[in-house]
């Protein structure tokens, strides 16, 4: 199993709903409890430099400006997963949502990515 995998992409309407997924495989903690992990999602929009917009750790939940108040990032370790709930979507949403470790590279290896969900808003 891959060490990261994304889900729950999708073509959705401008303003409408969609909650991404992704799963830590167990073999690719190296032995620590997914809880331990301060974990992010980032996105790659065309043309555009991959970009952080939200984390979560024991200290709290972190957004950037262009999701704040729309978007929600939770986990449930028990399952080593981590959600994105995205709400009000804009067509700037439009990318591709990958899940990682924040800062980037502490579960599958340093220049490790997923091969991330794509994310569609149209009007």
């Amino acid at each position: 199993q891959a060490p990261l995998v994304e889900s729950g992409g999708g073509v959705v309407q401008t303003g409408g709903s969609l909650n991404l997924s992704c799963v830590a495989s167990h073999y690719s903690l190296g032995g620590a409890a997914f809880s331990a992990y301060d974990m992010g999602w980032y996105r790659r929009a065309p043309g555009k430099e991959r970009e952080f917009i939200a984390n979560i750790n024991s200290g709290g939940k972190y957004y950037s400006d262009s999701v704040k108040g729309r978007f929600t990032i939770s986990r449930d370790n028990s399952r080593n997963m981590l959600f994105l709930q995205m709400n009000a979507l804009k067509l700037e949403d439009t990318a591709v949502y990958y899940c990682n470790t924040n800062p980037p590279g502490r579960i599958g290896g340093r220049n490790y990515w997923g091969q991330g969900t794509q994310v569609t808003v149209s009007s």
